[in-house]
């Protein structure tokens, strides 16, 4: 069995003065991937001079429908700043699939190939940019690069054992302008 990493969380603010954060999670099973004592590989923001690679959970609880964190690597409000926007990975098996059948990891979705409504291939997923919208990085049949907000509205279906994904193209969001 092979292991692949997921991204299941992204820190936000501090909360209070002990070294809690709040967290973006990004996971089907936050109370699985941070459990106390789990230690997530840590991506610094871009332009960051963080060093840190890694970080171990101390504590969670949930607060009016946030998760609050406290990792070994930051006891005290300064160094919980300090980790502001850095996105947090764990490791799972890479047969291994959300519960939420409207759930997908990154790896399930890149190279399946994009259709449109009518069936005409329009590309290939090569990427998802993770951010406050999640967006589908496709290469458009052309070679353009292309993204696509990774929401039912524009992608309406999503067949990981067909190696498929529909979207809900619109002029010049995959397929280039008539005028182009």
């Amino acid at each position: 069995m092979s292991e692949i990493e997921v991204l299941v969380g992204r820190i936000g603010k501090p909360h209070g003065i002990r070294g809690e954060v709040t967290i973006d999670v990004r996971s089907d099973e936050p109370e699985r991937r941070f459990a106390v004592g789990n230690t997530l590989r840590a991506q610094a923001p871009k332009g960051s001079t963080l060093a840190l690679r890694g970080v171990t959970v101390v504590s969670t609880r949930w607060h009016q429908g946030v998760l609050l964190a406290r990792f070994e690597e930051a006891g005290d409000r300064n160094s919980a700043e300090a980790l502001r926007g850095v996105l947090l990975h764990a490791t799972i098996d890479a047969e291994a699939t959300p519960e939420d059948p409207d759930e997908f990891y990154d790896h399930q979705l890149i190279g399946l190939a994009v259709f449109d409504l009518d069936g005409a291939r329009i590309g290939e997923v090569t990427s998802l940019v993770h951010g406050a919208q999640d967006l589908l990085a496709i290469k458009a049949t052309d070679g353009r690069p292309t993204l696509v907000p990774f929401v039912k509205a524009l992608v309406p279906e999503v067949d990981v054992a067909g190696n498929r994904v529909v979207v809900a193209d619109r002029p010049g969001l995959v397929a280039p302008m008539e005028d182009e």
